[in-house]
């Protein structure tokens, strides 16, 4: 998932904690760890039931029930040596047979825990996909469906259960699912523009995104080997897959290889501008001790890894290059050449309290709830100091509208201004087929209520992958989103017998509210929505690695902590008064 820490780094500093590391005793890592294999070219018999004919070889998978996996396939060639930040090569044409039962590595990333496959082999050849199909469904012209896994575009990986595709497919004989890997972080989403050197690696600023193209160009190729339908693929994805999910059809040459996009909490605003950009490239330059192209490539991965772990909280997110991407991402959306695309867009109502259990993750001396209410002014105050005077009005207005303290009411400002309002925008300028949807359904945490993630183990049909639901899951609710999801994967419509969905336009904005009470409603949350479309224009993404300290929330702590150390010294001062009587009387007991 998105890993935004806002300022918690700032929570440190001003109360001068040591944070606590986690302890090495991981169950998660030791869980993936035991699955991790590597596949193998296989030189005599195999089972020919399970096996798919690829351009790249011919790969045997897993058969479990009617499922058959096929996991870690490579769709390009490994992008290592002179292929480093360059634009990933298909796979070349193969003959051989090669085993598909386990995931391919990682991206390079450093281990969190709400990121599990960050535990799982990492390395820089990441670059392969995963195939579900059922053998009790169609032999061909199946409706399929690709997968880009969320983390920030720093964290994340395909081995992750909760995308398991097994019980999805299970379900739903038609359908074969895809997931797929991308370079990401330091790999992925670097701008080499001002290094010397840098003007052979145009695209390097969006190197994830061209590798989830070639993964589609791929799955163009051969997905007939699985039964699957070339023609009719959707596209989705969670946090920044949905964010790459409303990106890649901006990119030149991906006409044809899908027909509908799904975007769960994700959207254009999950973008960086140029200048956003160039402040990992300096960090990568300063930590590596390089000065130019010639030595960044000449690292070898193990230095690599080794850097990351301390330039993994300041990845990019996608860069508004006007090279891969077009610098206006809304209005490039607004193009005739889109409308033939289907899109179903949604977020959750309680996006941004997913982070309080993560900045709870980075201090864990200290409650969690604490670090993030001490944190997330101070992304506030520096968003606000990049508007207008109107603009602020704006804020200011909707600030007014929201109940309880403070905190909670820019809790439900970031909601609106980094995820469901960038959604409908692009809704709105899109001239194609839209629907909308509102996640209410929470988890079991009160705090984090209806967070970014939680959605996830019910559209995958995983209930048993409780991480972001903690346990809390509603049967009926997840029966319905999948046939959702499917349903409009198949047809355009998602639409059920039980619920019948209408189309998201600028006059009616119907919307599907997904909860344990399903049903439409129409423009949700219109007052907030028409005070927030002005600011789309910033791209407010919540990147907290340019921040200002000097602003209000510095001071507001510094007088806490003043205050905490004066009542502490007030108390130790009548605790010696006190003990001085005490000892004076019990001096005058004696004589």
């Amino acid at each position: 998932m998105k890993k935004i820490k806002y300022a918690a780094m700032a929570v440190l500093l001003f109360f001068s904690i040591s944070l606590w590391g986690c302890s090495s005793e991981n169950p998660a890592r030791a869980e993936m760890q035991a699955k991790a294999g590597i596949n193998r070219e296989i030189n005599g018999t195999y089972d020919r039931g399970a096996a798919a004919v690829c351009n790249n070889g011919t790969y045997v998978g897993l058969a479990e029930g009617s499922v058959i996996s096929y996991k870690g396939i490579p769709f390009a060639e490994p992008p290592v040596g002179r292929l480093r930040w360059k634009d990933p090569v298909p796979a070349g044409d193969r003959t051989g047979v090669y085993e598909a039962r386990y995931f391919g590595k990682s991206p390079i990333q450093s281990e969190w825990s709400t990121e599990v496959g960050s535990y799982y082999l990492q390395g820089e050849d990441c670059l392969t996909l995963n195939v579900w199909t059922n053998t009790e469904g169609p032999s061909e012209g199946k409706t399929v469906m690709v997968f880009f896994h969320g983390g920030s575009y720093g964290w994340g990986g395909t081995s992750d259960p909760i995308y398991d595709g097994h019980n999805l497919v299970e379900k739903y004989p038609d359908l074969v699912l895809v997931t797929a890997e991308y370079r990401t972080g330091i790999m992925g989403f670097m701008d080499f523009s001002g290094v010397p050197g840098g003007e052979d690696y145009s695209t390097s600023g969006n190197l994830g995104l061209l590798d989830q193209v070639c993964a589609l160009e791929w799955v163009q190729k051969n997905i007939r080997a699985f039964g699957g339908d070339p023609e009719n693929v959707t596209i989705f994805g969670e946090s920044a897959g949905a964010g790459s999910v409303s990106l890649l059809p901006l990119i030149e040459g991906t006409d044809g290889l899908f027909r509908r996009i799904i975007m769960e909490s994700g959207s254009p605003s999950l973008t960086f501008s140029r200048e956003e950009c160039h402040s990992l490239t300096e960090k990568l330059l300063e930590s590596s001790g390089c000065s130019d192209m010639a030595g960044l490539t000449a690292l070898s991965e193990e230095t690599l890894m080794e850097l990351n772990e301390d330039l993994n909280d300041y990845n990019n997110f996608p860069e508004r290059d006007g090279v891969v991407l077009p610098e206006d991402l809304y209005g490039a959306w607004e193009s005739e050449e889109l409308a033939d695309i289907d899109i179903l867009a949604g977020t959750n109502r309680d996006e941004t309290r997913y982070w309080i259990r993560e900045m709870g993750l980075e201090f864990p001396i200290l409650p969690d709830v604490l670090v993030y209410k001490l944190s997330l002014p101070f992304m506030y105050e520096n968003d606000l100091k990049e508007l207008s005077p109107e603009e602020t009005a704006f804020v200011e207005s909707f600030m007014k509208k929201q109940t309880g303290s403070k905190i909670w009411k820019i809790t439900e400002l970031y909601n609106e201004l980094i995820f469901r309002i960038p959604a409908v925008e692009q809704l709105t300028r899109h001239k194609g087929k839209n629907y909308n949807y509102y996640w209410i359904m929470p988890c079991a945490d009160d705090t984090l209520g209806a967070c970014h993630a939680v959605e996830l183990a019910y559209v995958f049909n995983n209930p048993q992958a409780d991480l972001y639901t903690d346990g809390l899951y509603n049967e009926k609710l997840a029966d319905t989103v999948q046939d959702m999801w499917v349903n409009f994967a198949r047809t355009g419509d998602p639409g059920t017998e039980e619920y019948a969905w209408e189309p998201y336009t600028r006059s009616s904005r119907k919307t599907m509210v997904l909860g344990e009470e399903i049903g439409m409603n129409e423009d949700l949350k219109g007052e907030e929505r028409e005070l927030m479309e002005p600011l789309m224009q910033h791209y407010i993404n919540g990147c907290y690695t340019q921040l200002d300290y000097n602003v209000p929330q510095l001071w507001r702590i510094i007088g806490m902590i003043l205050v905490l150390l004066a009542l502490a010294a007030s108390g130790i001062i009548l605790i010696v008064k006190t003990r001085k009587k005490r000892h004076t009387r019990s001096q005058g007991d004696k004589v």
